[in-house]
C-alpha cells in the first residue's frame, strides 16, 4: 500500500495534477457546518445544496464500500493573464478566470478516471468513481483533510505554494491506502483582505459566505431579476467574480497552468461589453460551446451584460446599444436594460 501511495503521486503528476492527497471519509464536523449554513438560508435558490440528505458528508453513500478519497488539484490560471486591467476598465467585460477556457469538468474527470484505471492495473477488484464539482460532496473539506491546503476566510481552499487558482477533483475508492496528514494550520492570520474587497459585502464573517450577495451566485446561479441594491456592486463582472482571490496575498504564489485547454477562447479576457452584448443566441451558443460560461444561459448572459453597461461610463454608444436591444429581448432582460438606461441618463 505504501508503494501504491507513492505511485499515485507519480501518476497524478504525469496526468497534470499538481498535488495528490489521500484521506478517509469522516466529514461529520463539516456536515454540521453545512447544515447550519443552510439553516441561515445563505444558499439562496441553490436548492440542490439542501438535497440528498447527509450524502454530502458521507462519501460512502455515493459509492458504497468507499474507504478512502483521493483528492487532487490542478492549476487553471492561464499564463500572461492580467487579472486587474480588465476590472479597472469599466467598458470591458470581466469573466472569472476559471471560465475563460474549456470546461474543466470533462478534462479533470477524464484524468481522474485514468488515474483510477492505473490503480486498477495493480489491484484486483478495485472500486472507484471520479467526481469533479458534479456531485453532492464536500470537496474543499476533503482536500483540506487530504493535506492540499486550508480553507481560508473567503471559503476557498488555499495552498501556501500555489494560492487558490486551482480546480479540485476526487476519486472515491475501496482501497485502504495510507492517508496524508490533514492541513491543520490556518495561515490567514489577521488578514481580512478578502472580506473587505468583496464588492457586494457577501461575507457575513470569516469563513461564512452569504451566497445570495455573491456576484458568482448572482451572475451564474440566480434565475430572475438581480436585486437592485446589488447591481452597482457588480461593476463590469458578467460571469463570476475573482475579487476575494485577487485580494488574497497568498495568490502571489499562484502558478500558471500548463494546460492549453485553459487558454482563453475568443479573446474573452479582453472583450468589451458592447461587443458581447451584440451576440445573438446562436452566436452565444456557438462561442461558448464546451465552456463553463454556457451554464448561465443566453437570457442571463444578456441580463448580466445589461447591468454591466448600466455601470459603464455614460456613453451615447451604450445608450444606443441598450435601446436597440430592448425590443428583441425577454421581459426579464428589458427590466435590467431599463435600469441600465436610468443609470446612463443619471
Amino acid at each position: 500500500m505504501a508503494r501504491l501511495r507513492q505511485q499515485l503521486t507519480d501518476w497524478g503528476n504525469e496526468l497534470g495534477f499538481q498535488q495528490v492527497g489521500v484521506t478517509n471519509i469522516e466529514l461529520n464536523e463539516h456536515g454540521e457546518r453545512l447544515q447550519e449554513w443552510l439553516k441561515q438560508g445563505y444558499h439562496g435558490s441553490m436548492h440542490y445544496m439542501a438535497d440528498h440528505g447527509d450524502m454530502r458528508w458521507k462519501p460512502d453513500a455515493l459509492l458504497p464500500g468507499t474507504l478512502r478519497v483521493i483528492s487532487v488539484r490542478m492549476d487553471y490560471l492561464a499564463p500572461h493573464i492580467d487579472l486587474i486591467s480588465q476590472l479597472r476598465n469599466p467598458d470591458r467585460a470581466y469573466v472569472s478566470r476559471y471560465a475563460l477556457g474549456r470546461d474543466y469538468h470533462k478534462l479533470i474527470r477524464k484524468r481522474l478516471t485514468q488515474l483510477g484505471q492505473k490503480l486498477a492495473t495493480e489491484v484486483e477488484q478495485l472500486g472507484f468513481r471520479a467526481f469533479v464539482d458534479s456531485a453532492p460532496i464536500l470537496e474543499r473539506a476533503l482536500a483540506n483533510k487530504a493535506g492540499l491546503g486550508w480553507i481560508g476566510k473567503n471559503t476557498m481552499l488555499i495552498n501556501r505554494q500555489a494560492g487558490s487558482y486551482f480546480f479540485l477533483g476526487e476519486l472515491l475508492t475501496n482501497l485502504p491506502l495510507p492517508m496524508d496528514a490533514p492541513y491543520q494550520q490556518d495561515h490567514c492570520g489577521r488578514c481580512t483582505a478578502c472580506l473587505e474587497i468583496c464588492p457586494t459585502q457577501a461575507f457575513v464573517g470569516p469563513h461564512v459566505l452569504d451566497a445570495r450577495r455573491c456576484i458568482s451566485y448572482l451572475t451564474i446561479e440566480l434565475d430572475g431579476p438581480i436585486p437592485v441594491e446589488l447591481r452597482k456592486g457588480m461593476g463590469n463582472r458578467i460571469f463570476g467574480c475573482d475579487d476575494c482571490q485577487i485580494g488574497c496575498p497568498w495568490n502571489r504564489f499562484s502558478k500558471p497552468t500548463t494546460e492549453t485547454d485553459f487558454t482563453p477562447r475568443h479573446q474573452l479576457d479582453k472583450a468589451t461589453l458592447l461587443e458581447l452584448f451584440q451576440w445573438d443566441e446562436h452566436t452565444f451558443l456557438q462561442k461558448t460551446e464546451g465552456m463553463p460560461i454556457r451554464r448561465t444561459g443566453y437570457e442571463n448572459w444578456q441580463r448580466n451584460i445589461a447591468v454591466a453597461l448600466g455601470n459603464a461610463p455614460a456613453s451615447l454608444d451604450v445608450v444606443a446599444a441598450l435601446e436597440h436591444k430592448r425590443p428583441q429581448v425577454s421581459a426579464l432582460v428589458q427590466q435590467h436594460i431599463d435600469w441600465a438606461l436610468a443609470q446612463q441618463s443619471g
